[in-house]
């Protein structure tokens, strides 16, 4: 995957919802090679505290550097919010490559939400790590300061989708409790942004207890434009990528765990190898 000194994106996330962000990216840009990993082994990151989010994730980083990735996503949420902002600071000013880069998908979301609300109050889906990071409603504030931010965190909704009971009967009453929850807070809320990258696949229960006037709002497509846009933007960057249209998937767990769960996602089989971590 490696043509002319040219290399892949790199995509990651804790587990396994960052693929429905590489799925929107690799259809608007289907040309480039991608290498995913997804560090399920030690998923979820959502409730873990800062200082270990950010190590975990910088070990992925390198990792992705390591395969020779220029360019990485954090396709995870709480990795963005509390990963992302020290590894660009700390992180990248002082390794060998001062021209990798990393980007996260909190920015694109924010600023695609700025351009939908009408009544100016957003509410955020999340887990307990985004909701608690604070990440969205201080990135709303620095972007459109006149919005108000309402935060909702859903711990049950990633085990949901990862043991397939996201169109099961018992997943409407987790949906629906959060949903009457975040709406009962503010009751102006016109849009709902899904800050988690498992939460599209529960986008027909959500749907299903809405009420007519809220939009909801998911990442993959914004964040995968804002991608797009960024590359035109940076064709030094663009010019270092490798297009044969070619993925490979990394995990740190069992290669039949993340084949058996991936396929939720991709509806597709797929070749991964194990890697670990350190």
């Amino acid at each position: 995957m490696n043509n002319s000194g040219k290399h892949p994106i790199g995509i990651f996330d804790s587990g396994y919802g960052g693929l429905t962000i590489f799925e929107k990216i690799r259809s608007l840009l289907p040309s480039y090679d991608y290498v995913y990993l997804g560090d399920n082994a030690r998923a979820p990151y959502g409730t873990r505290s800062f200082g270990i989010v950010y190590q975990f994730t910088l070990q992925a980083v390198m990792r992705l550097f390591d395969e020779g990735c220029p360019l990485v996503i954090l396709a995870c949420n709480t990795a963005s919010a509390k990963a992302l902002r020290t590894i660009q600071q700390r992180d990248l000013p002082v390794s060998s490559d001062p021209s990798r880069r990393v980007l996260g998908i909190i920015r694109p979301t924010v600023e695609a939400l700025g351009t939908i609300s009408r009544t100016r109050h957003i509410g955020v889906l999340a887990t307990s790590g985004t909701i608690s990071s604070g990440s969205y409603t201080l990135e709303i504030a620095k972007l459109a300061p006149d919005m108000t931010v309402t935060g909702e965190a859903c711990p049950m909704w990633v085990p949901l989708v990862e043991n397939r009971e996201h169109e099961s009967d018992g997943a409407d009453y987790f949906v629906r409790k959060n949903i009457s929850n975040i709406l009962a807070a503010d009751p102006l809320i016109d849009t709902l942004a899904l800050a988690c990258t498992h939460y599209p696949l529960l986008e027909p229960k959500i749907r299903q207890w809405l009420p007519q006037g809220v939009t909801l709002f998911s990442q993959g497509d914004c964040v995968a434009a804002s991608l797009k846009d960024y590359l035109l933007r940076h064709p030094e960057m663009s010019n270092r990528l490798s297009c044969s249209g070619l993925c490979r998937f990394l995990t740190t767990e069992s290669v039949e765990k993340f084949s058996e769960v991936a396929s939720i996602f991709l509806n597709r089989p797929i070749e991964v190898s194990q890697i670990t971590l350190a």
